[in-house]
This record gives C-alpha cells, sequence and structure tokens, in this order.
C-alpha cells in the first residue's frame, strides 16, 4: 500500500497507546484523522485538543462522512486494533465496503520500513527501555524518531519524529504477533514469559513467535537478548547475537550499582571496554538493567560515550511505568502498569531494595479474564509479598467474561497478609483509613483513572 495517495485515516479504537501514536503521527504529517474509542480518558482528551475527531460510541452515524464515504475510499485508510470485538458495527461496515482496511502492526511495518529500525520487543519492560533508547539517541547529533507503547515524560509523548535522521524506535508487541509485521535493523529482547495465552495458547507457541521476530532482523545485524534466555535467531541471517544483564557471564553488564536517591550510579562492561559513571535518576533496580540493554542498542546506533551517559541521566521514565505520584517525609506513593506476575515481582524486588523496612499497601486491577485464570496463583504468590492488598474487580478490555473466574481467584491464592476485595467507589478511602508508607496502584485497565483522586487525598491529608 503506498501511503502517499492516502488523504484521511479512520482508527477504530483510536485510544490505545500504539494506536493514538499513529493518530499523532498522520495527523503530523498532514492526513484528516478521526476516531473511535469505548470511553473517554485523557489520551483520547488530548487527540481532540491536537485537532482530531473522537466519539465514543459505536455508531457509523457519528463518523464522519468523509470517511464512511464509498466514493473516496481508495484514499481513505481504516486501522483497527485486534482489542476490538469482530461485532463492531463500524468496523463491520468498512471491512463489508472494502475500504483500506489494516491492522495497527501492518500499519506501523509499512511506516518504519523507511526507517533504520530499532525495535524492542518482550513481555516485560520494553516500553521502558524503548524509550530510554529514544531519550538517549534524541540527545546525539543524528536525532531519532520513536514509536512508543508509553507516554515518554521526556517527550510528554508517545510519538517523536525527527525529520534528518534515519533512526527509528519501535516497540514491538507480541500480542496478536504484531511484532512480525516489522523489519528492524537491531532487535532486543527483553523476556519471554507466558501471557496472551488466549492467542498463542502454550509457551513454546510463544516461543515460536519470537523466533519468528528475530527472522525479521535485516541480515548480517545485531540482535541483542536478555541473558539467560532460550532464544536464537535463525542461523541463516547470520546475526551477531549480543546479550545483556546482571550476570558478569553477559557481554553487556553493570557492575559497582549504588543507590542514588531514587535511582542508581553504576559502570558498563561492554564488549569494547568499560564506561563509568552512569547515572540513572528513575527507581528502580530493574531501570538499571534497562538502562544496561539501551546502552547497548544505543552504542551499536553510534551513540558516543559522552551522549550515553547524558542520555541516561536525562531519561525521566514513562507514565505508568513507577511512576512517582507522590512523596512525602513519611509517605510514597507510585502507579505501575504491571499486569503479570513477573512485572509485579520485579515491581516488588526494586520496592524492596529501596524500602526493605516499610510498610507496603498493594491496589491491584487484575487486566482480562484469561489472564486471570491462566494466572491467579502466580498473582497470589507475588502480591504475598506485599504487607497489605487490595484487590479491585477484573478490566474485561476486550473479553467477555468467563463463568467461575473473578478477582477472588488471587484472593484466594494470597497469603499471610492482610487483603480485601474493594469497590471503585470505596477505594480512596480504603486507602486512607489503611496504615502504610509506601502506596503501589498497580494495573494495566483504568486504574489509573483513580490516580488523581488519591493524589488530592494524600495532599489533603498532609497538608
Amino acid at each position: 500500500m503506498n501511503l502517499d495517495t492516502i488523504d484521511r485515516v479512520f482508527f477504530v479504537g483510536i485510544g490505545g497507546i500504539g494506536m493514538s501514536a499513529l493518530a499523532r503521527f498522520f495527523h503530523h504529517v498532514g492526513k484528516d484523522v478521526a476516531g473511535y474509542d469505548r470511553t473517554s480518558t485523557r489520551l483520547t482528551s488530548l487527540l481532540e485538543k491536537e485537532g482530531m475527531q473522537v466519539h465514543y460510541a459505536d455508531d457509523l452515524e457519528l463518523v464522519p462522512l468523509q470517511y464512511r464515504d464509498e466514493q473516496v475510499k481508495d484514499s481513505t485508510l481504516i486501522i483497527y486494533t485486534p482489542a476490538i470485538p469482530d461485532k463492531h458495527s463500524e468496523l463491520n461496515y468498512f471491512r463489508e465496503k472494502e475500504f483500506n482496511l489494516y491492522k495497527r502492526a501492518q500499519v506501523l511495518g509499512l511506516i518504519t520500513k523507511t526507517y533504520k529500525g530499532i525495535a524492542v520487543a518482550g513481555s516485560h519492560g520494553k516500553s521502558t527501555l524503548s524509550a530510554m533508547v529514544a531519550t538517549i539517541l534524541h540527545e546525539t547529533a543524528q536525532g531519532c524518531s520513536a514509536f512508543l507503547g508509553a507516554i515518554s515524560k521526556n517527550f510528554d509523548s508517545n510519538l517523536l519524529l525527527a525529520n534528518a535522521s534515519d533512526w527509528a524506535v519501535m516497540e514491538a508487541d507480541e500480542f496478536d504477533r504484531s511484532f512480525l509485521q516489522l523489519e528492524p535493523h537491531i532487535a532486543l529482547v527483553t523476556s519471554m514469559d507466558p501471557d496472551h495465552l488466549d492467542v498463542y495458547g502454550a509457551k513454546d507457541e510463544l516461543k515460536q513467535s519470537f523466533v519468528e521476530f528475530l527472522g525479521k532482523v535485516h541480515s548480517n545485524s545485531k540482535v541483542v537478548i536478555k541473558h539467560g534466555l532460550d532464544l536464537l535467531p535463525p542461523k541463516e541471517l547470520n546475526l551477531k547475537v549480543f546479550t545483556y544483564g546482571f550476570d558478569e557471564a553477559a557481554n553487556y553488564y553493570p557492575i559497582n550499582i549504588l543507590p542514588d536517591k531514587l535511582g542508581y550510579t553504576f559502570d558498563l562492561i561492554y564488549p569494547d571496554g568499560r564506561i563509568d559513571g552512569l547515572k540513572t535518576i528513575v527507581p528502580g533496580w530493574i531501570n538499571v538493567e534497562n538502562a544496561v540493554g539501551a546502552a547497548a542498542l544505543s552504542l551499536m546506533a553510534g551513540a558516543s560515550e559522552h551522549e550515553l551517559r547524558k542520555g541516561i541521566a536525562n531519561f525521566a521514565g514513562v507514565k505508568r511505568r513507577f511512576d512517582v505520584r507522590y512523596d512525602s517525609d513519611n509517605k510514597l506513593y507510585i502507579d505501575d502498569y504491571a499486569h503479570h506476575p513477573m512485572e509485579i515481582r520485579a515491581l516488588l524486588t526494586s520496592i524492596r531494595k529501596l524500602f526493605p523496612n516499610e510498610k507496603i499497601l498493594g491496589v491491584f486491577q487484575p487486566h482480562l479474564f484469561t489472564r486471570t485464570r491462566d494466572f491467579a496463583e502466580d498473582f497470589g504468590e507475588e502480591l504475598s509479598k506485599l504487607d497489605q492488598l487490595v484487590l479491585l474487580d477484573i478490566y474485561p478490555a476486550r473479553e467477555e467474561p468467563i463463568a467461575g473466574v473473578s478477582s477472588e481467584l488471587i484472593l484466594d491464592a494470597v497469603s499471610g497478609i492482610p487483603k480485601q476485595l474493594s469497590s471503585r467507589e470505596d477505594l480512596v478511602s480504603c486507602i486512607r483509613d489503611a496504615e502504610w508508607d509506601v502506596l503501589l496502584t498497580i494495573g494495566a485497565g483504568d486504574i489509573d483513572l483513580f490516580v488523581g483522586e488519591i493524589e488530592t487525598m494524600l495532599n489533603e491529608v498532609g497538608s
């Protein structure tokens, strides 16, 4: 498909983090952009302020006429996300009328073929690590573009466009095998824990998909893989494989790690030598490892030692990833997107390293009925590491309810700590009445809608 022939773009599911980045891209290059999403959010409100039309009911009459006009369908592009249900009436109209209908990942693949792509994949950590790479390369003379899966605090956006750079950082999403649409020049894999089993069915199928992803990397190039992952690219591509992590057997690893306020300082060992005095300002032990992976990619893309040091030190994080929302002498509130047991493990490991003696209250909103069903015991094991737990109902996203699957499955698997279910209406008062030093709101659903209300309550209580 030739995107130059497209005059207007309609998004079915415009409010998703990846979809909104594409919407911003097309709006930036001068296309007319509109879209549908189920609910109004801060992100959709920002798109509207930027000049894009958005509606919130599945009603064809609400789609602006120029986007559903069959007379101009050859110059109209419809982009949809797999999270949209098959019965969606607007989506089915565009299917029946044979508009140019593409999945988000297909369009991202088309756009990024014009760049030298740096793709970050993995079950966890890809949003933070890709945003970190974008921040580092943005500090270089060559710059970079970026299509991110979260809102970068440095750019206040999930899209970065650099007119003079060939490089583009992209988050490579394994859901629905979307990352197989990309053809990067360099790739990194952070993790490969079982997830999206509604798509893959089994761990072996997930692993095979990651092998296929690495098979999309340009031949005779480089890939970076988290040390210890049982993953290798196809031999025929002649790719140089490097590893990263905390283990000294990796090609890229940190030494002399020391806490520095909420962040850390460390030295980097890498194949060409050593870089001293790297510093993170974002909280979390996991972000030292993310910085090591980001350093590997950035150095491969031509960043100097000075540019690397500056970029890592300037990285302010991404929203909803170890996101400090309130910090006083006796209370700390962090919001985090963690929605898989291994992500919760990484979050709580980082928290315990920073605050080994503090009382930690976690509020968790499970995301998806299938994920709750498949990992209830694992969620219970990780959440039991809190000092107190409050559970919200499952956020369904794209799924219909499953008989017998509710948040109580996780509650029953949690042991050894005070635990309770809470309604949405009672959540803030529940937090206010509890005794805690560190508060975590955790989940990938709409739990972030409570962040402002919690901040307001904490400011009132603390004043």
